[in-house]
């Protein structure tokens, strides 16, 4: 597993790229148009097939055709029973089998657990066309159509389950994909390069079950398999021992009579050799690469929290292609063994990948039914990939890792072009400039050494590491020699914005507001109070609060009227009752009213879904006694959290009286500005709040003799009492 692998792009001795096909084939048909009696790689993907590199299997499939490999595609096929994966015949190397570009659970039920009514990635929109847990029904199909045929499983959703997993629409923590789908292989991350390296290995005539020393595999193997002899285990399979502990020397052992033994003879004297730091470096690192990281087993962190939150917080420990170790987790009398995270791509590399043909367009056989992914990405560009934020609700840093990897500006304005010259519908308008997030293209370490080097979680929380370069004038320029792009009317950008780094360039923002906000810009808060920011491993509202100076003042001098969209969770970990009510507080003060809210949804893998399942913090060592995070579960709790994110809605106003009540905060209800929520629904009377029990009675002077009497809450059944006289409301 070399840390220096050879570019993807330098093909074996004697291949030759294929022509590309105008699409990838779906059907018999095509197959034969292209001359073609069998493929040697077929892809089964849950999503509709659209040949545009946003979508995992169109770029994947491309990538495979230009090493010179025939591909075909089977798009959402019918799951019930084997038939639909036999549509393109047997694959001469293997199937490729992806759920789509989302978890299939994800994409298939809400936050609450409902099923959705739709889903993006299939035409017209509709529900259904995928099974829940869809990588490892395919996989289980394509071994019942070809028994014996090799299988390897890869995107987002065996990524996200590569070892034992909490599943939040179960409830319970689910052993690794690779158990349930009996692949032979599963690719993890970014997959170009384990995919080049491990598909040309099976076309000299390896089984994928044999390939075990590439990076960004996993793999199932009999318990206690080493790689060879040379490797040591580094048992990390209890809190009690979190990390590497030499053994100590047991005292009261009995130790051999050294009279027994022949004494040795004085060995010669060495000259004493001073070692480097670079080489003690290079040893240590070798040393690293021949160590293997036991975690808990399933059977253990199935039951027990503090160890699930253990493995978790060791899992992401070692997600640094630069210093990661093996891991391995014992599923029964097997294991499951991770090989470290793949070493990401550079930009030559990024740019072939990006650059390859593509048809930027659905495949014919949807016959121009809409697909709603296509509508929204397909003027959009991905300038990069990966996340240093390390935000615990999110994956993409599990998924895509924390380097992040920029294509080149000649690659992104070529594409930019592609997209004015080909793509149908085009006006002028490209409406991404972006990636996970949208400004930080060509962000990394100061020093490549301390990159290699790093465990931290986060490159930016709780603070801006010092080591990281946050010059945004790389992005200044691209955004500006696109602007110059003939046919190109306008730029907006529409992924989500990391404002804790664009406040350290007030030049990014006043570029960003002045020529590539449209109206309105999305940005993520995610909530104001400290206890729940620290679980979420974002800034503090204040940070928010700068930015939104610099983006009114930017606006306000290129004269236009602008407006941020925010974005907040409800029912967070580590979030309470009085965090949410504070946050409703804050948002009226400064007239915000969310429109589109979320609740938190437990995503696997996730930090945040530790914390949701074990009630344990992973972000601090783990130990019995470590802080418990407060978890919203019940499911009326949850409902109160997100109707305190929409307390303008009078809909939420009933649940929010109620919540304030039980708090003691009924003072907050009322008619007046000061109150968050009126004392009455629409068309209603009005009529007195309902006082907090707990604060003393402001009584105003009566306005006759005879004083009327109060009735308290929950008193006279609705009725108000007037000199001993029944009034109704």
């Amino acid at each position: 597993m070399t840390s220096s692998p050879t570019p993807i792009f330098t093909l074996p001795a004697g291949t030759v790229p294929r022509k590309p096909a105008p699409f990838l084939p779906m059907s018999r048909a095509e197959m034969n148009a292209l001359g073609w009696d069998e493929c040697d790689i077929i892809l089964i993907t849950g999503d509709a097939y659209i040949d545009h590199p946003s979508f995992g299997m169109a770029l994947i499939g491309r990538l495979l055709e230009a090493q010179g490999f025939r591909v075909g595609i089977i798009s959402q096929p019918d799951w019930h029973s084997a038939d639909a994966f036999k549509t393109l015949g047997k694959p001469r190397l293997y199937f490729g089998v992806t759920a789509g570009n989302m978890d299939s659970m994800i994409n298939r039920y809400t936050a609450d657990r409902k099923p959705r009514s739709d889903d993006a990635y299939t035409a017209g929109g509709k529900s259904g066309k995928r099974p829940d847990r869809a990588l490892t029904i395919y996989c289980q199909r394509c071994r019942e159509a070809y028994p014996g045929v090799d299988i390897m499983a890869g995107g987002i959703e065996g990524s996200l389950r590569r070892i034992a997993q909490y599943d939040y629409w179960s409830d319970k923590v689910r052993q690794s994909a690779l158990v349930y789908a009996k692949a032979d292989i599963l690719l993890f991350g970014n997959a170009e390069r384990a995919l080049v390296e491990v598909s040309h290995r099976a076309n000299a005539g390896e089984r994928l079950a044999q390939i075990r020393n590439v990076r960004g595999t996993a793999f199932m193997t009999r318990s206690g398999w080493m790689p060879a002899e040379d490797w040591s285990v580094l048992d990390s399979s209890t809190v009690d021992l979190p990390g590497r502990v030499d053994p100590h020397p047991d005292p009261y052992a009995m130790e051999p009579e050294k009279s027994a033994a022949a004494p040795k003879p004085p060995e010669a004297a060495q000259p004493i050799r001073i070692v480097s730091k670079a080489e003690r470096l290079a040893a240590k690192q070798a040393e690293r690469q021949k160590t293997v990281v036991r975690i808990p087993a399933f059977e253990a962190v199935a039951y027990d929290p503090v160890l699930y939150a253990h493995a978790s917080r060791t899992l992401h420990l070692e997600s640094n292609p630069g210093n990661a170790r093996a891991m391995v987790q014992a599923h029964g009398e097997r294991d499951v063994w991770l090989n470290p995270p793949p070493i990401p791509l550079t930009t030559p590399e990024m740019d072939y990948v990006y650059d390859l043909h593509y048809a930027r367009n659905p495949h014919p056989s949807y016959e121009g039914e809409r697909i709603p992914a296509w509508e929204m990405i397909r003027f959009s560009i991905n300038i990069m990939r990966g996340c240093f934020g390390g935000c615990t609700f999110c994956s993409i840093t599990e998924h895509e890792g924390r380097i992040i990897q920029s294509r080149s500006e000649e690659s992104i304005l070529n594409e930019i072009v592609e997209i004015r010259d080909k793509t149908k519908g085009f006006t002028g308008h490209i409406s991404d400039l972006g990636g996970p997030t949208a400004n930080m293209y060509r962000l990394a370490c100061k020093d490549p050494k301390i990159e290699q080097s790093c465990r931290r979680l986060s490159c930016v929380y709780p603070g801006i590491c010092e080591n990281l370069n946050t010059d945004h004038a790389p992005l200044i320029q691209l955004y500006r020699k696109a602007r110059a792009i003939p046919g190109v009317k306008k730029i907006t950008i529409g992924s989500g914005l990391r404002y804790d780094l664009a406040v350290e360039n007030p030049e990014y923002i006043k570029e960003l507001v002045t020529h590539h906000v449209s109206g309105y810009l999305k940005i993520a808060p995610e909530h104001t109070e400290e206890g729940t920011l620290s679980k979420m491993m974002k800034p503090g509202i204040g940070t928010f609060e700068k930015f939104k100076t610099l983006f009114d003042k930017y606006s306000a001098q290129a004269g236009k009227k602008q407006y941020l969209i925010p974005y907040f969770i409800a029912a967070h970990p580590g979030t309470t009752n009085e965090d949410m009510l504070n946050l409703a507080l804050w948002l009226k003060a400064n007239n915000v009213k969310p429109d589109q809210v979320q609740a938190f949804t437990p995503t696997p893998m996730a930090l945040a879904t530790t914390m949701w399942h074990t009630r344990r913090n992973p972000l601090k060592k783990l130990a019995r006694s470590s802080e418990k995070v407060e978890v919203i579960r019940d499911a009326q709790q949850r409902k109160v959290h997100k109707a305190f994110l929409r307390y303008h809605d009078p809909e939420n106003w009933p649940i929010l009286r109620e919540a304030l009540i039980q708090m003691g905060r009924a003072e907050l209800i009322g008619n007046s500005p000061k109150h968050l929520i009126p004392a009455q629904q629409p068309g209603e009377r009005a009529v007195a709040p309902p006082r907090n029990l707990q604060q003393p009675v402001q009584r105003r002077p009566a306005a006759s003799a005879t004083p009327k009497k109060i009735v308290g809450p929950g008193q006279g059944k609705g009725k108000r009492t007037v000199k001993g006289k029944a009034r109704a409301r």
